[in-house]
């Protein structure tokens, strides 16, 4: 089956949502390592659930739900559909079982292929709703290895999620600085724009931009290390006074998933980094990752720089000379979350989706090596707040003009 049809793409998305998640055992999948990630049998559920509570109920009549108690356990964060079970406490779950949840993705799956055998009959409404699923699926499947990777990171034996994943190589191209005059700039997505965007990305709106320079590559781990060795985590004048307290707090000393020499977890003379495939040797020419904005904005400050704003990159974002603006890292940005100008959140249950969001965050632009690469484009916005590390979070730096 073609999938350029909607049945095709939906039984290709949920598909690979179970082959990400194939490399991790039961045990793996019920645990919650932190509030901030969910178990990767919760993301099996929610997603299901968002299409039986979004799409199915309002549009298949006679849909029968799979199980009551799943609206109350796998919402997320919509108030407008009930109540729900502490985020927190997630990884508390251990019933239903594995099992009985891939049986609601089933029950699911087969109840949206009926509805997408009469596709051409749907409402803009309803499909709409599924192409919202969809990407929200997607979303859910970064979110899926990245709580992994944090969960696998846990565990003493350092094990790997997949010792066979592959990172896509990234650039190693000498530092240059593209530079871009002042101006009045068109940014944000077009409301009416053909395909599929999220409420965040739009309007399309003009915005005065400065004149900056910002670097045509990323920010790599040997750059990042010499800061490290340069004693930048005891500098106190480069951090920002709550970046400071998070250093004192949590005593970082190095990102999220490096191993410092002789780190007893996985001794070795040399730097080493956990990832996705275990742990390997620092790779001095890989882009650093699994930073905060705390980190990313004091790295800047030492390196004579700045981290740019989400305006900046969006214009420099179809440079020919920029590099690696997707498919590595997310790239911290010095812009929090906020409505775009003229913002109008979606209608329905689905207007919690981000606009209630738009405070206390910074957005990060590009796209990270977990990330579908149907999300990537020049005005995805994606936010996390400030102390966030665990996602594949690195940054670009940029000056003025």
């Amino acid at each position: 089956m073609p999938l350029n049809t909607l049945s095709a793409r939906y039984a290709a998305v949920r598909q690979h949502t179970l082959k990400l998640s194939a490399p991790l055992s039961a045990e793996d999948q019920c645990v919650q390592s932190m509030p901030d990630t969910s178990p990767t049998k919760w993301h099996l559920a929610h997603t299901s659930w968002f299409f039986e509570n979004v799409v199915l109920l309002p549009y298949l009549p006679g849909y029968q739900v799979f199980d009551e108690a799943f609206a109350y356990l796998f919402n997320s964060y919509y108030e407008a559909l009930g109540p729900r079970h502490p985020r927190p406490q997630r990884g508390l779950l251990t019933r239903p079982a594995l099992s009985q949840v891939l049986a609601f993705r089933e029950h699911v799956n087969a109840a949206m292929q009926q509805l997408l055998l009469n596709e051409s009959k749907l409402s803009g409404e309803a499909l709409a709703l599924i192409e919202l699923g969809l990407n929200h699926e997607q979303q859910h499947q970064e979110l899926l290895l990245t709580d992994a990777l944090h969960l696998l990171s846990c565990n003493p034996l350092l094990p790997a999620y997949d010792a066979h994943f592959k990172h896509a190589n990234a650039s190693h191209a000498e530092l240059q600085w593209l530079s871009f005059d002042e101006g009045l700039r068109t940014l944000g997505r077009a409301v009416d724009a053909t395909g599929f965007a999220f409420d965040n990305e739009s309007p399309a709106h003009q915005r005065f931009v400065q004149g900056f320079q910002i670097a045509n590559r990323l920010v790599n781990c040997g750059e990042y290390l010499a800061f490290i060795q340069d004693g930048g985590y005891d500098n106190a004048d480069l951090w920002l006074s709550e970046g400071r307290a998070q250093v004192l707090q949590n005593d970082w000393q190095c990102p999220l998933y490096w191993l410092a020499p002789q780190d007893p977890r996985a001794p070795s003379e040399q730097w080493q980094v956990f990832g996705l495939n275990g742990v390997q040797p620092l790779n001095l020419q890989a882009p650093v990752a699994n930073l905060s904005f705390y980190e990313a904005s004091a790295f800047a400050q030492w390196a004579g720089a700045r981290l740019p704003t989400e305006f900046e990159w969006e214009v420099a974002s179809t440079h020919t000379e920029i590099q690696d603006t997707h498919a590595q890292v997310w790239q911290w940005t010095r812009s929090a979350y906020e409505p775009y100008p003229g913002f109008v959140p979606a209608s329905g249950a689905v207007r919690e989706y981000n606009g209630k969001f738009m405070v206390g965050q910074q957005v990060l632009r590009g796209s990270s090596l977990a990330t579908s690469s149907q999300h990537s484009r020049h005005t995805y916005r994606n936010f996390f707040p400030a102390h966030a590390r665990w996602q594949f979070s690195g940054l670009r730096l940029a000056k003025d003009l």
